[in-house]
């Protein structure tokens, strides 16, 4: 697994909007690339947040930063996104309150497609969601170090209406959540209060920085 990132923003949207900020580059400089210059890295300043549908709570994602690559020939784009870790709060059966803090682990470069002509993005990575801390009741609960998704989670960005390659603008997608293993007493408490379908998020890319 190539962790490249430690968050729960990261890993899934991260990986999308570096798919966008490829886009941003294309848009900034197309006549700049040449037939044997046909690479080009771009990096993006990142907010956003995601919703949790099972917990009914929103984690606020970023800042951050997002560094992606473009084919200029193809249209192909990878990248990573780096946020710091975020936590949220919620609320067991909604009466035992609960916060965590969740790295999402990106498994490999994120991958997809930008569309050469109208800079709209279209971009997959998968994601392994780590729980590095946990309290219940305002006590602090220990997970371990291995506190994680028993299998990676899938999540796919869209640029939305208004999303400009060049200014930033919005992406967006869903999520499902997969099942937490190796987290002691509380694997119960997490699988049910936070796992499950529906999950969206959403962000923000601000004006995009050519660096290569």
């Amino acid at each position: 697994m190539n962790r490249l990132v430690r968050m729960p923003g990261r890993g899934v949207a991260a990986t999308a909007c570096a798919g966008l900020l490829a886009a941003v580059a294309i848009a900034a400089t197309p006549a700049a690339a040449s037939a044997t210059d046909t690479t080009l890295t771009v990096r993006y300043p990142v907010n956003g947040s995601t919703f949790l549908k099972a917990a009914n709570a929103t984690v606020t994602l970023g800042p951050g930063t997002l560094r992606s690559k473009v084919n200029l020939s193809t249209g192909a784009v990878t990248g990573s996104l780096n946020l710091p870790p975020a936590t949220g709060s919620f609320t067991e059966l909604g009466i035992v309150p609960v916060t965590a803090t969740v790295a999402f682990i990106q498994d490999g470069p994120a991958t997809g497609t930008v569309n050469l002509s109208t800079g709209a993005v279209a971009v997959t990575s998968t994601i392994t969601l780590q729980v590095t801390s946990l309290t219940v009741s305002g006590l602090p609960v220990p997970v371990g170090p291995a506190c994680e998704s028993a299998t990676p989670a899938t999540v796919s960005l869209t640029s939305q209406p208004g999303f400009s390659i060049v200014k930033g603008g919005t992406v967006s997608g869903t999520y499902t959540v997969p099942p937490f293993a190796h987290c002691g007493l509380v694997t119960p408490v997490l699988n049910l209060t936070v796992t499950g379908p529906g999950n969206t998020i959403t962000l923000t890319l601000g004006k995009a920085h050519v660096i290569g």
